[in-house]
């Protein structure tokens, strides 16, 4: 799976995937290809060069595809919630792009679980396709949203997830490891911290983000270590942690 953003780059990192993608001569069949809308390119500042209106949601996704050189993405996020645009709109706007086959699925980034089921609500009251997923911030130091917020969503939707900054934005690297027991399951504190968050049982996927060959290499032997964590490794760990969440206490369906 391959993660990107029209704002990621100012457009550069969906050209240079596209590029490669190309030169390799990749089976589109064989890659899940997922990009956010919202932000736009920084260089614009019109009216409709970013948020998700209508307008801006499928020329977005229009120029989306056009620097990946594809012809369909598997899942389109709307990147923030933006509460300048009616939800019916935000709804049939990413419909539309499944409708016309520029998408197969769409999800949320940041959304609170109450927008998440609003949008739900809106879907099944028009019969139109609801959101699959949400792309949060999961990791050791912040786990409140996803381990306790969006509990009503896994249990009535089944809703995934795309975990981002599984390693804090690099804080849980190894510069503050004290309190983790050393050789227990015999990995660093980033393979720990990775794995950890992969082992979460609504964690659906866990993004990676390295900046050299080695670094990604390093990171996927978090697989090795999901082996070995059973639920006693990660109560262990949790405990050593001791910032569990605590359950929403008001989150009431709409």
């Amino acid at each position: 799976m391959i993660d990107l953003a029209e704002s990621y780059s100012k457009g550069e990192s969906e050209r240079e995937v596209g590029r490669v993608i190309e030169e390799l001569g990749i089976r589109r069949s064989d890659l899940i290809i997922s990009s956010k809308i919202f932000f736009g390119q920084a260089n614009r500042k019109g009216p409709n060069d970013k948020g998700l209106s209508r307008k801006h949601v499928i020329e977005g996704m229009k120029e989306i595809l056009e620097r990946l050189r594809v012809d369909y993405v598997d899942i389109i996020f709307a990147h923030r919630p933006d509460p300048t645009v009616p939800m019916e709109e935000v709804v049939r706007a990413f419909n539309h792009l499944i409708d016309t086959g520029k998408a197969f699925y769409w999800g949320t980034s940041e959304w609170s679980a109450r927008q998440v089921e609003e949008a739900y609500h809106v879907a099944a009251k028009l019969n139109l396709i609801a959101p699959i997923a949400e792309q949060v911030q999961y990791n050791c130091f912040h786990r409140q949203r996803f381990e306790s917020e969006y509990q009503y969503l896994y249990e009535k939707y089944g809703y995934g997830t795309t975990i981002w900054s599984p390693l804090a934005s690099g804080i849980l690297t190894g510069k503050y490891n004290n309190g983790i027991p050393e050789g227990k399951l015999g990995c660093s504190v980033t393979i720990l911290a990775l794995a950890w968050a992969a082992s979460h049982p609504n964690a659906s996927t866990v993004i990676l983000g390295a900046s050299n060959p080695e670094q990604l290499l390093e990171n996927l032997k978090a697989l090795e270590t999901l082996k070995k964590f059973t639920p006693e490794v990660r109560e262990k760990i949790n405990k050593i942690l001791d910032n569990t969440p605590a359950p929403e206490p008001n989150l009431r369906p709409l």
